[in-house]
């Protein structure tokens, strides 16, 4: 291929020659001396099809975070190469590479030269390596070598960057693992329901509740005894992400999966420290995810990469299925926590109906991200636009208060907040259900 020195050249040269009385002679010599001179460039221009590449690097970053990955081009042939490397990604990987597609490289042979990518990705999910293109120029300048849409896919390494969640919830973290150490006795609080299971009997001391005293122990024993008491543990929460419809509106800045699948892993997080098993569900018309996590004192990879690929379905969330899924994967008494939306076409139609079946094993909490925006558009009155948008704003909400209604008359727990503050909300309805043995 040409560079475009070439027509630069043709112009300069043949210039001349328009002044003289035999122009097109001239004209031809100009580009047979051009052809010649590309010719032999192009001959003295390295192979391209002697490179090799390969990758190290970061293969997770959060969302919001920079991960690097480093390529390395080696060069097998005879001659050296001298051109531009190009590591392109999808745009949403946020790519920049040093050096970059416009800066030239020399690749000796036997030696590789480094190209350094920072991605910063902005969205959460699998974001892949494209191609390598590599663009070898001759000694002069006027032609390249470059690697084809073949040889480019045969060159460059696989490399998958998995972009998790961002997590912005776990700032939360530290207040609610305080609470649960109170709950759990780890710091000395004195009052009722610090816990639900009988762990051991001790002798009676000052300042004791009396409703703990043992009295057949006592009789058995020369002192008075006493009950001590532990919270619930490895107790099972299964944490229900609905990926439907419904879940890709846009709430603030983020989709409400995004949310759900925040407010889930600090759920998780704080039911690990607790001492209690988690799963995560993701269904719409089928299972997306599965993760379970068993007996773990972190947060498990798996139950955070599940969460990476999820994407809201465009179908209505069969809740039929839903409910299956549970009962099957659940047989014990389990915390269902839904994380869905009290929209009255989903779940008035779809979840009230199997929703006996699943309070019949399990205790349910619904979960659901509020709009600040509605309850701001139910307050416009400036215009007879505004009016009929506050009365539609008004009406959802009417809507949405008879769904809670409903859902709280069948006994289940409904939390609903705002973006910002959605994940403690569910968390602090974990630790009130924990603290009152209700899990």
């Amino acid at each position: 291929m040409l560079t475009p020195r070439v027509p630069v050249l043709l112009v300069l040269l043949a210039a001349p020659g328009l002044v003289t009385p035999w122009p097109w002679p001239w004209l031809a010599g100009v580009v047979g001396l051009l052809a010649v001179a590309v010719g032999l460039d192009l001959a003295l221009a390295g192979s391209v099809a002697d490179l090799w590449a390969e990758r190290a690097g970061d293969r997770r970053v959060r969302a919001g975070g920079t991960a690097t990955v480093r390529l390395r081009v080696g060069n097998r042939g005879v001659r050296p190469v001298r051109g531009v490397i190009r590591d392109a990604w999808v745009p949403s990987a946020g790519a920049r590479s040093t050096p970059d597609a416009t800066t030239p490289v020399t690749i000796e042979p036997g030696e590789a030269v480094e190209v350094v990518t920072e991605l910063t990705p902005t969205r959460r999910g699998d974001r892949p390596a494209v191609r390598v293109t590599v663009r070898s120029y001759g000694p002069f300048g006027l032609a390249f070598r470059q690697t084809s849409r073949r040889r480019s896919r045969r060159l460059t390494p696989p490399w998958t960057l998995r972009v998790l969640a961002p997590f912005h919830s776990r700032r939360f973290l530290p207040e609610k693992l305080s609470r649960l150490r109170v709950i759990e006795g780890q710091v000395v609080v004195r009052g009722r329901g610090q816990g639900t299971e009988f762990d051991s009997l001790r002798e009676y001391v000052v300042g004791d509740d009396v409703r703990s005293i043992d009295w057949r122990a006592t009789a058995r024993a020369e002192h008075v005894m006493v009950r001590d008491w532990r919270p619930e543990r490895d107790r099972r929460v299964l944490c229900v992400l609905d990926t439907g419809r419904t879940s890709a509106a846009r709430v603030g800045d983020e989709p409400r999966l995004d949310a759900a699948i925040d407010a889930s892993l600090l759920l998780a997080t704080l039911a690990i420290h607790a001492g209690d098993r988690v799963d995560l569900l993701a269904v719409d018309t089928q299972v997306r995810a599965s993760v379970s996590t068993g007996h773990r004192r972190s947060l498990p990879p798996a139950l955070v990469d599940a969460t990476a690929t999820l994407t809201p379905a465009l179908a209505e969330t069969d809740f039929g299925r839903v409910v299956s899924e549970v009962c099957d994967r659940a047989r014990r008494r389990a915390l269902v926590v839904l994380f869905t939306t009290l929209e009255p076409a989903a779940l008035g139609e779809g979840l009230l109906p199997v929703l006996p079946r699943l309070l019949a094993r399990h205790r349910v909490v619904v979960a659901s991200v509020t709009d600040p925006e509605l309850t701001q558009l139910v307050t416009q009155r400036g215009s007879v636009p505004d009016l009929y948008t506050a009365a539609a704003a008004a009406r959802t909400l009417a809507a949405r208060q008879r769904v809670r209604a409903a859902l709280v008359r069948h006994g289940v727990r409904v939390v609903e907040a705002p973006p910002e503050t959605f994940a403690a909300a569910v968390a602090d309805a974990y630790l009130d259900l924990k603290a009152a043995g209700r899990l």
